[in-house]
């Protein structure tokens, strides 16, 4: 929907016309010329002038060609001639009227060969602008006649044989005729045709047929609303037109008793040309009716009698018609003019206003287009033979859209909570109200009421619908009722701050009878004021109130405490249209605003208004520190995602308040400056966020968290590009109810609804049509496939729940799912839970192992048994499983995910091989190790890597990833699987390091023995080394390299020369040798400095310490974890890495607690610099709570760590991670977490500590526990790591009513 702009309120404002099979339709508004090619389609927007507002525009029929002017300025656009959805106008030439006349253009028309009138305040000039050889234009003034008066319209006849000129308030009609002959010599000659009073409209008649040789009749209606037919009555003299007929248009339509007199009447003249054109269609489209045939035949009757048709319209929506019948004929006969319809209901009301009024075929089959002076153009459709039914039938025009808008650019766009109702508002104080209305089953806005104070609005809120506003000004506020056309202020209530004042919040509150809000506006010192509103009852009509309750008054004075610079404060846009404040003031209460300091930080705030009190509490809800400062542009919602632009309005971020992560970060191209941000939501509270552009919007939507891919959890998905339409830049953007996005551009407001019309790049990049016959076409329905709950046999399901130690669940669901697609018929679809239970997938036991069946069938059936029915997931089950998901397109599912599921069940059979004969820990590492294979991953996660560092199993698992290679590993292979990280035995570190060693010397032909020094110094075989150097005959550094080797490197003067020789190699950037040199120099902190500084490996720095000192308790290793390691993990955010590293430093209770508490505070001795990745949302991985439930109580040192969790830590834990489970679209899995989770409780009697829980596993004994009186106790036997110490204690489980 469409609106374009207010239409200036002169005669000529619209034109239209067919140019190429084009119907063309351009008008006025304001500095632009809009042109149209339907009542829901824009063309193009032209701006000629950027400060003078255009007065008139025509349209010539037969070039094409587009004339507007304002004041000295003429303007000629022309076609591209390209056509079709490619057709657009360009500036041709601009004509400058005499400057030293103060000569203003009013007016315009178009002759034959591309001859332009142009009537202005002081004379009428003719212009000639066809194009040249060069195809430029070729302006020369033909013609030139002062006049005394300004000019109101000059029109040409249609064969531009004769002109009819009109001065403003003049009775006499010029008929002007070119007397000359040569071509060079343009002389004109005129006679009057006089008005008993002024005139204010007049149009020639138009032939059927552009060639048909007609006489020309002209068309007058005067102030007296009084239409006049001229027509010529001698043959050899066409320029003497005599008055041919008189409608009174007032008696046409009988007035009612009590009416006004003056009431205003509009003719609109339907020329026999288009009459013919619509009876033919007409006649094409009727049906079969006895009462269609009827109007039909009478329809043609008429047509049979070739007239011109006359419709009367009055401003109370009725409707007279006349026929004119033979014009100019010679033979005057009585009924030359004969009624057809009288006084019926036209369902058009015309307003108190002059309209004007254009007539073409098309649509339902008559269309008419009424440019209402009060500011508006209304388009019209009837069908002619109910429009012109004598018979009473109810309404004949339809109204099927309505251009309007402002006359200056808008700047900004407010709305309601709900999104039903608008405000716009322009540079030039001019505000119009709008609400959602229903045209035709479209959604446009009706304009309201129109706002124009004397003073600046500085913000503004809509109340009750768009019945009232309240206002911001410099020192006051004002209430204004906007249910008429013209708002009126009601109350005005001053104020004094010291401050500027940044915004003004209308509170969501439960609204009541009669109404009263809250509004708030808070200033820079953070400081504020309420007032409260109240208006008439809802059933009231009149503006009273009962009692001597004010308007508006002032409640109460506030103060939001925090001095940290504020730089803005933004209103929280509700999601789902409906949230209201609670009765309480908590953290779970709706949030109403964010403030945002000038450093960054973002403070999400509650409010509760105590009436009867006259104040107002406000509660910080969260606190998030963003490093982003003085933020330029800012957007909330309910559901605490907030939006923030930089100070360079080129990166975007979107961030959760509550759980204070960063979720997406974009920069924009260069150029594409970020101007505006809103959000909306689908009915299932999902976001979407506008990003608006200079000349384009891009929509965001948010997405399913995907830890396992690091995938986004917001993309792109609609791009609405505006730049070829209007050259003017985006003013603002902001959603509507239904998810329509109105765009504010100009002076005009664009309406987009949720429907995607045509093709979408960004769309079809999400491949959401790939498996379904029928497009998505739907903003919400796209943005609720994108997120939502997953069907079970979706991958990222099925890996979650492998992660979550269910890979039981997984084999079930496996075999469901290749039962399911043996029988699967599109049309039927998939159960998304393949027909399981929930309680299947929330149960605290893993499913019983699957077995094969024997068929239950009758023998009566025996021929139909399904012999080879599987019932247990293995090799076989999985090959045929992955062809079916070859050849059969799952539903809800991408290509690239289908792909993916195929993976997980080749990996997942893989794995069962093994099943038996490893632990759960070890089978997540293997299974994840198959899927990076397959998938050619870069690097094995440290979540892998962790997981397999605490497996029993790893002897299978070196085995594994040695089969993998080929038993060929080299380094790069062991830093993909990552095994150096997680083998814990010395001797088996050793044993493989020293077979990398061997492989990296024999993987080139030529076997340098550098690629391989760095490993055999690792390994303190110094003597290897030498002898493969003297084997390397070929090489040119063999011979030094032998003599140096040679030497005792125990002696101070020879690790000198060690060092010499790294620092050397280091200055040829030959960091991997150089690191070589340092450990023969027995300087392992110098190598591994340099590995992790040069080379960016931090594995192997990690590796060399372990394998060079021979254990994980060196103090070169024990220092690149604790001043390398550590502060990257902690300033990365990585949990993982970092629990790992606490590990290995024997600090397992640290380790416990890395996994929940806030890495910053969790060392403090260890300085990291945060990166703002490190607040990114994939660093919550939900199987850190996995993992913390599986390592808390795996050793009494761990289950020290787990007593330093406060039971409102873990409990938060869990919650948020149910709420990481619901975003992934792992429902199952979140109500699975909050229904089995066991927590750990401290008691706290006499001055002792007892950890209770209620557990099946047992407690490694590795630190003795503290005795009642505060002692450690003595362990009477030497316990030594693995042996199995009884349990400490019985644990319960705990009692949550703290967290209610």
């Amino acid at each position: 929907m469409l609106l374009p702009g207010h239409p200036q309120s002169t005669p000529q404002a619209v034109t239209a016309g067919t140019w190429a099979r084009n119907r063309i339709i351009a008008y006025i508004s304001g500095t632009s010329l809009v042109v149209l090619d339907g009542v829901h389609t824009l063309i193009q927007t032209l701006y000629p002038s950027e400060i003078h507002r255009l007065h008139a525009a025509v349209l010539d029929e037969r070039t094409g060609k587009i004339a507007c002017c304002a004041e000295r300025k003429v303007w000629v656009f022309r076609p591209n001639g390209r056509g079709g959805d490619y057709l657009k106008w360009e500036l041709q030439t601009q004509i400058t009227l005499d400057a030293t006349e103060d000569d203003d253009a009013t007016t315009l028309s178009w002759g034959t060969d591309q001859e332009l009138l142009v009537g202005s305040t002081n004379s009428l000039t003719l212009w000639a602008t066809a194009p040249n050889n060069r195809d430029t234009a070729d302006v020369r003034l033909l013609w030139r006649r002062r006049i005394a008066n300004p000019a109101l319209l000059v029109v040409f006849s249609a064969d531009a044989s004769l002109v009819a000129t009109v001065a403003e308030n003049d009775r006499l009609v010029k008929i002007w005729w070119k007397v000359s002959i040569g071509a060079d010599d343009n002389q004109f000659d005129f006679c009057y045709l006089p008005h008993p009073r002024a005139m204010t409209w007049m149009q020639w008649r138009q032939p059927v047929h552009p060639d048909e040789s007609v006489d020309n009749v002209l068309y007058t209606i005067t102030v007296d609303q009084v239409l006049r037919v001229w027509a010529p009555v001698y043959p050899h003299d066409i320029h003497v037109l005599q008055l041919w007929a008189v409608v009174d248009l007032r008696e046409s339509i009988p007035r009612a008793p009590g009416e006004p007199a003056n009431d205003l009447h509009h003719a609109l003249i339907i020329d026999n040309k288009v009459f013919r054109l619509g009876v033919e269609q007409a006649v094409a489209t009727a049906g079969n009716s006895n009462h269609e045939m009827e109007t039909l035949q009478r329809l043609i009757e008429i047509a049979n009698r070739s007239p011109e048709i006359i419709i009367v319209f009055d401003s109370r929506g009725k409707m007279s018609a006349w026929g004119l019948e033979n014009v100019a004929c010679k033979a005057r006969k009585t009924t030359n003019l004969f009624s057809i319809v009288q006084s019926e209901n036209s369902g058009f009301e015309c307003g108190t206003r002059e309209v004007r009024f254009l007539a073409f075929v098309g649509g339902e089959g008559l269309t008419v287009l009424a440019h209402d002076f009060e500011g508006r153009i209304t388009w019209l459709e009837a069908r002619l033979q109910q429009l012109l039914d004598p018979l009473p039938n109810g309404p004949r025009l339809k109204v099927k859209g309505i251009w309007t808008g402002h006359d200056g650019a808008v700047e900004s766009l407010v709305r309601t909570a709900d999104g039903r109702s608008l405000l716009s508002s322009t540079r030039a104080n001019e505000h119009l109200v709008w609400t959602k209305f229903q045209i035709g089953g479209a959604t446009t806005l009706l304009r309201e009421s129109v706002l124009q104070p004397l003073d600046e609005v500085e913000r503004a809120v809509i109340l009750e619908n768009g019945d009232f506003i309240m206002t911001l000004h410099a020192d006051n506020v004002a209430l204004w009722d906007t249910r008429s056309s013209i708002s009126t202020e009601l109350a005005r209530c001053e104020f004094q701050s010291m401050a500027k004042m940044l915004c003004l919040l209308l509170l969501p509150e439960i609204i009541v009878d009669p109404p009263t809000y809250h509004v708030v506006a808070v200033d820079e010192n953070m400081t504020g004021i309420a007032w409260q509103v109240t208006l008439p009852l809802r059933s009231s009509k009149s503006n009273g109130i009962n009692g001597n309750t004010p308007y508006l008054k002032e409640l109460a004075k506030f103060d939001l405490g925090p001095r940290d610079g504020l730089l803005a404060i933004v209103p929280i846009d509700p999601v789902g249209w409906n949230a209201v404040l609670s009765e309480s003031l908590d953290m779970f209460s709706r949030e109403v605003a964010t403030t945002i300091s000038k450093s960054g930080l973002l403070r999400s705030w509650t409010v509760k208004v105590y009436q009867k009190d006259a104040k107002l509490k406000w509660l910080a809800t969260s606190t998030v520190e963003t490093g982003i400062k003085n933020v330029s542009l800012s957007k909330g919602n309910s559901i605490r995602k907030i939006a923030l632009v930089d100070e360079s309005r080129t990166e975007l971020t979107i961030w959760d308040s509550k759980a204070a992560q960063l979720e997406y970060s974009q920069v924009s191209g260069e150029g594409d400056i970020i101007r505006d941000l809103d959000f909306t939501s689908t009915p299932q509270s999902q976001s979407i966020l506008a990003v608006g552009f200079p000349h384009k919007v891009v929509l965001i939507s948010q997405l399913r968290y995907d830890y396992l891919n690091a995938g986004p959890a917001w993309a792109p998905f609609r791009e609405i590009d505006i730049s070829g339409v209007t050259p003017h830049p985006i003013g603002d953007s902001i959603w509507l109810q239904d998810g329509g996005l109105v765009i504010g551009c100009g002076n005009q407001l664009l309406l987009y609804p949720r429907k995607i019309q045509g093709e979408d790049k960004m769309l079809d990049s999400l491949h959401l049509t790939s498996h379904s016959k029928k497009k998505m076409d739907d903003i919400f329905d796209i943005v609720s496939e994108l997120n939502g709950p997953l069907p079970v046999y979706h991958p990222q399901f099925l890996q979650q729940c492998i992660l979550a130690g269910k890979s039981k669940l997984v084999e079930l669901l496996l075999v469901k799912l290749y039962k399911e697609l043996r029988h699967y018929h599109e049309e039927i679809g998939l159960d998304p839970f393949l027909g399981l239970s929930v309680d299947t997938y929330i149960t605290r036991e893993q499913p019983p192992a699957l077995n094969r069946r024997a068929s239950t069938f009758s023998p009566f059936f025996e021929s139909y048994r399904e012999n080879d029915e599987l019932s247990t997931f293995d090799e076989d089950l999985a090959a045929k499983l992955c062809e079916l998901l070859m050849n059969i397109a799952l539903p809800h599912m991408t290509g690239p995910e289908q792909i993916n599921l195929a993976v997980i069940v080749e990996s997942m059979a893989q794995v069962a091989k093994h099943r038996r004969s490893m632990d759960e820990q070890g089978a997540q590492y293997l299974l994840f190790f198959r899927q990076h294979l397959l998938r050619r991953e870069p690097e094995m996660s440290w979540r892998e890597i962790t997981w397999a560092f605490h497996s029993d199993s790893q002897e299978i698992l070196v085995d594994t990833v040695n089969r993998n290679c080929q038993e060929r590993m080299l380094w790069s292979q062991a830093r993909e699987s990552g095994i150096f990280m997680w083998l814990r035995d010395q001797e088996a570190i050793k044993r493989q390091f020293e077979a990398i060693a061997r492989n990296q010397y024999t993987k080139s032909d030529e076997k340098d023995p550098v690629d391989c020094s760095l490993y055999y110094m690792a390994l303190k075989k110094k003597n290897v080394l030498l002898g493969l150097w003297r084997m390397a005959s070929w090489h040119r550094e063999q011979a030094p390299t032998i003599k140096f080797l040679s030497n005792n490197f125990n002696e101070p003067r020879w690790k000198t020369a060690a060092l010499k020789n790294a620092y050397a190699l280091m200055g040829k950037h030959r960091f991997e040798y150089a690191a070589a040199f340092f450990l023969l120099a027995d300087s392992p902190a110098d190598a591994v400095s340099v590995i992790f500084s040069s080379m960016h490996d931090p594995q192997l720095a990690i590796t060399i310490a372990r394998v060079y000192e021979g254990s994980d308790s060196g103090p070169v290793l024990r220092n690149l974890l604790e001043t390398r390691i550590l502060p990257s993990a902690i300033g990365d955010g990585n949990r993982w890495l970092t629990a790992w590293a606490l590990w290995i430093l024997k600090r397992k209770d640290t380790a416990v607690r890395a996994l929940l508490s806030p890495l910053s505070t969790l060392l403090p001795e260890i300085s990291s610099n945060p990166d703002p990745s490190s607040r990114l949302f994939l660093l919550n991985d939900p199987a850190l709570i996995i993992f913390y439930k599986y390592i808390r109580e795996r050793t009494t040192t761990t289950l020290k760590g787990a007593h330093q969790i406060t039971p409102a830590m873990e409990w938060d834990f869990v919650i948020d991670t149910a709420r990481v489970y619901d975003r992934m679209g792992c429902d199952l899995l979140a109500l699975d977490l909050v229904k089995n989770w066991e927590f750990l409780r401290v008691e706290r009697q006499r001055g002792r500590n007892l950890l209770r829980q209620r557990r099946n596993s047992l407690i490694i004994a590795d630190d003795p526990m503290p005795h009642a009186n505060g002692d450690e106790v003595q362990e009477k036997a030497p316990w030594k790591e693995g042996l199995v110490k009884p349990p400490a204690a019985v644990w319960e489980e705990p009692d949550m009513s703290w967290a209610f």
